[in-house]
């Protein structure tokens, strides 16, 4: 099976799946659900992949509960390492410069996301490429209660890991999606952009709102001055 390289050619699925097998497609759901540097990795488009490869038992033979636990048990892990790091960092971590592999930008938009919808938001992020690398950093960063960190954790990472791919595993099935696998790799890639889209949509339209409603301000010091914020007495023109 040939598919689409949805970015970078080392980035391919079906690529890393046939390069480093079960373990690399375990280190890769690690690295993206919790450390800084797995934001740009293809969780997704890889665990629906993983998915289609178990059903015809090309580069992958371990059985699909097995795959699937692994899997969870990955995110998972991944989830509470970059809850960890959050929690020993802290704020600091919104002050970090950018460089090529870090983005305060990325921070910021998980904070919002988070603060936004609160616990709910580990299950969630699991679903938004980027938000889901920098949210559980950014929950241990808030001191988010870490019982709760760990329900909402062992949840999004089921229906993440698992979910994506028994899909992929089920509509391997189908033989149109076989045949059209390079289509539907993309539709995955698209239908997980779209949140992202619209908040950053939002965010926009938010801040125009902001920018709109704040009174005009004083255009010098010395306007005010002349309006009387001084005594005459502190004027050097009134000396002597």
């Amino acid at each position: 099976m040939n598919t689409l390289a949805l970015g970078p050619s080392f980035l391919d699925p079906d690529k890393l799946i046939s390069t480093f097998g079960l373990v690399g497609i375990l280190v890769i759901v690690f690295a993206e659900s919790g450390l800084l540097i797995g934001f740009f990795l293809p969780g997704d488009s890889l665990l629906f992949t993983t998915g289609l490869l178990v059903s015809d038992g090309k580069y992958i033979s371990q059985p699909l509960w097995l795959v699937c636990l692994l899997l969870w048990a990955a995110a998972v892990v991944g989830d509470q390492v970059g809850f960890l790091f959050g929690r020993k960092v802290g704020p600091s971590l919104f002050n970090r410069p950018d460089s090529k592999l870090f983005k305060r930008e990325n921070v910021e938009k998980a904070h919002e996301f988070f603060e936004k919808y609160g616990p709910r938001s580990i299950v969630l992020a699991r679903f938004v490429p980027i938000v889901r690398t920098f949210t559980p950093i950014v929950a241990g960063v808030a001191r988010m209660r870490y019982r709760t960190f760990v329900v909402y954790n062992v949840i999004g990472g089921l229906l993440w890991a698992c979910g994506v791919t028994l899909l992929g595993h089920s509509l391997g099935q189908v033989s149109f999606v076989r045949d059209n696998i390079e289509l539907i790799l993309v539709a995955i890639v698209l239908v997980s952009v779209i949140p992202v889209a619209i908040e950053l949509l939002r965010a926009r339209a938010a801040k125009r709102k902001r920018a709109a409603a704040q009174p005009p301000q004083p255009v010098s010091g010395r306007g005010r001055h002349r309006a009387g914020d001084s005594r005459p007495d502190d004027d050097p023109g009134h000396r002597g």
